[in-house]
């Protein structure tokens, strides 16, 4: 079933892609700039193109059907493109240890994701930060169980993604319950988003907390059967940038961050994050490593 949904999913994605045609032709053509061409890595240059890593569908930014991949990723990668001079291919992995081996063996060049920058990541790779992201609760519709921030989890079942960091701070808020002297959180973690979806629409989980943007997207597709809640609060977390991602000490971190400011600048960024409902994660610039601590 997660199988099947999975695929719903994606394929609910091409659509949108679809009936999005009219925004892709408006999107500008982009001159290649060639300084920042230049400045990319001899072995780049010479092969014209760059492959960019994955581990799957993570919508709206990724959207991956087969060795396709649509979503807010895929434009943006397809206009840093036009700006380096180079195509820029995708490829799909199973886990992000996978990807993040790929990208420091030299296998892929990096990962655009965008995933999450926190310090103890940066300590093996470098982060191209471009959006800011946010960690909320999907939960059935009507919110009956009126979880509405870590404290109202309490005495709940919450679906978390496996080995991230929301399933840390849930951890965290476990002992917070215990010592507020209210029932624990049964923690539910899976492997993938859409199992953990499939779990609060089947109501074998009370929510599921995980990046706001990809569980905005699942929620347009819930058929009116879940909702956001807990939006607008910290939940656990200070400030949290994602981007893409480049061996430590890579040259072409600073050359995809300055393709990335003239993205920026010339209003490509915002007509392709406005275009996939990505307005409020949104930067006013790009940066490196400007992730915090990982929650503990």
């Amino acid at each position: 079933m997660p199988s099947k949904l999975l695929t719903s999913l994606a394929l609910a994605g091409f659509l949108l892609s679809g009936t999005a045609m009219a925004q892709d032709a408006a999107l500008p053509k982009l001159s290649v700039d060639q300084t920042l061409h230049d400045q990319l890595p001899e072995q780049i240059k010479t092969a014209g193109k760059m492959i960019s890593v994955n581990n799957g569908s993570f919508p709206p930014y990724e959207i991956v059907k087969g060795t396709e991949m649509s979503g807010a990723s895929a434009d943006l990668t397809e206009a840093l493109g036009q700006i380096l001079g180079v195509k820029i291919e995708h490829a799909t992995v199973g886990g992000l240890p996978a990807l993040l081996a790929g990208v420091n063996s030299g296998r892929y060049q990096f990962a655009f994701g965008p995933i999450g920058d926190f310090k103890s990541r940066e300590e093996s790779n470098d982060f191209v930060d471009w959006v800011q992201e946010f960690v909320v609760f999907a939960v059935q519709k009507g919110n009956p169980k009126g979880i509405t921030s870590l404290d109202t989890a309490c005495g709940q079942r919450v679906a978390v993604m496996a080995g991230g960091s929301a399933e840390r701070v849930i951890q965290a808020q476990v002992e917070k319950c215990k010592a507020d002297g209210k029932t624990s959180i049964e923690i539910q973690s899976f492997t993938d988003q859409p199992s953990s979806i499939l779990a609060v629409r089947s109501k074998r989980s009370d929510a599921f907390f995980s990046s706001q943007a990809p569980l905005t997207y699942f929620v347009s597709q819930a058929n009116g059967q879940l909702e956001l809640t807990g939006v607008g609060a910290k939940n656990g977390f200070d400030d949290l940038f994602q981007g893409a991602v480049v061996p430590k000490g890579s040259p072409l971190g600073p050359v995809l961050r300055d393709a990335m400011k003239v993205l920026m600048d010339n209003g490509t960024y915002a007509q392709i994050m406005k275009k996939w409902g990505l307005e409020n994660n949104m930067i006013k610039e790009p940066g490196i490593n400007l992730g915090g601590a990982l929650p503990k």
